[in-house]
């Protein structure tokens, strides 16, 4: 009987060994993906656990931005390089950004200190060390630059560059060398040498890729690939695919495409738009639509092929891609909630899961794994 009983105590040592390796290999020791989401009415940034099993999520926090007398219009976010800050910025009053840790274990964040903006920016963007956020300002018509102090404190804008109509977006490329924004006022996709030293923003020698008349550039996105960036037209409801030289920081325009669901006649609100890291397929939203078009992208050229859409959130103006490229989270700035869908791994193709309700007026989303 005494060998019996150790036989099953093995056997039953031996079950629960299976299910705590297999545990681990599902899920890296520690690793969690957190969801980040900027909600401008009811000023506040929900905080969300992403279960990468299944997609569900879990409000874990709801963060309010301190100092804020007039929420503005929407949230645009950014997070350091390092995974340790949230910037978010606020286009009502005052006109600043604020800087959150992140609590690498729970995702949570904490106050650390706002910093004064320029302008109401459209978008903020930390260069790749993490010592300067860049702003692009849509009705100011402005692109700047702000200092970041430690830990995570936004100084003063230190550049402020006029006569840049309806600047829409700004990111640098990978190599920190080169950084790019988008006008729609003058249709232009600008060009800027970048001083990661300084923090200097320099137009190129040839400042600028012209794009056709009223076309109305507002979001880019790089390819992973670090070759090619891929330009949202706001007015003209196009897909603009161009050679990016990663030398010089200089557009060469290969491809136009229409970026509208098949079938929609109706004037076109292009909004964000994503790639996974591995570099296909692309996504975007379109806000008039209430869809999120995804388009194939050719592995050798680059070029976009769209191949279908589905249904979204009211107005849609963010969304995000997690990490491992299975799952995206879309929000509606009308309808007030999320939607999250499963990525099909061959071909893209897009999956509702759930809806969420959210603050008034989500409208950014950033998604991390941590620690």
């Amino acid at each position: 009987m005494r060998g019996a009983h150790r036989v099953a105590i093995w056997a039953r040592m031996a079950v629960v060994a299976a299910l705590v390796v297999g545990a681990l290999m599902a899920s890296p020791v520690g690793a969690a993906t957190f969801v980040y989401v900027g909600n401008a009415e009811s000023n506040e940034v929900y905080v969300l656990q992403l279960n990468q099993q299944n997609g569900d999520l879990t409000v874990l926090d709801k963060t309010a931005i301190p100092g804020i007398e007039k929420p503005g219009i929407s949230t645009p976010m950014s997070v350091s390089p390092d995974r340790r800050v949230l910037y978010v910025g606020t286009r009502g009053e005052p006109k600043v950004a604020a800087g959150f840790a992140i609590d690498p274990s729970t995702g949570k964040l904490k106050f650390i200190a706002s910093g004064p903006l320029a302008d109401s920016l459209a978008y903020i963007a930390t260069d790749r060390t993490g010592r300067f956020l860049l702003g692009a300002s849509y009705p100011g018509h402005r692109v700047t630059a702000n200092p970041i102090g430690s830990p995570g404190k936004v100084l003063p804008p230190q550049q402020v560059l006029e006569n840049y109509p309806n600047a829409h977006s700004i990111f640098a490329d990978a190599a920190n060398r080169f950084v790019l924004v988008p006008t729609l006022g003058n249709d232009r996709i600008n060009q800027f040498a970048f001083d990661a030293t300084t923090g200097k923003l320099t137009p190129t020698a040839s400042p600028a890729a012209e794009a056709r008349p009223k076309a109305g550039p507002r979001h880019f996105v790089y390819h992973p690939g670090g070759k090619l960036v891929y330009v949202i037209r706001e007015l003209d409801a196009n897909l603009y695919v161009f050679d990016y030289t990663a030398a010089s920081g200089d557009l060469t325009q290969k491809q136009v495409v229409s970026a509208l669901p098949a079938g929609f006649k109706r004037q076109a609100s292009p909004a964000a738009r994503h790639i996974p890291r591995h570099g296909t397929p692309l996504y975007r939203s379109e806000a008039t639509a209430r869809a999120l078009p995804r388009f194939q992208v050719d592995p050798a050229k680059g070029t976009l092929t769209p191949i279908g859409s589905v249904p979204t959130e009211k107005q849609p103006r963010g969304f995000g891609i997690d990490p491992s490229g299975r799952y995206l989270l879309a929000v509606g700035q009308l309808s007030h909630g999320l939607s999250s869908y499963s990525i099909d791994q061959t071909s893209g193709k897009l999956t509702k899961l759930k809806e969420y309700p959210m603050g008034k007026n989500p409208n950014w989303v950033e998604i991390l794994d941590l620690p």
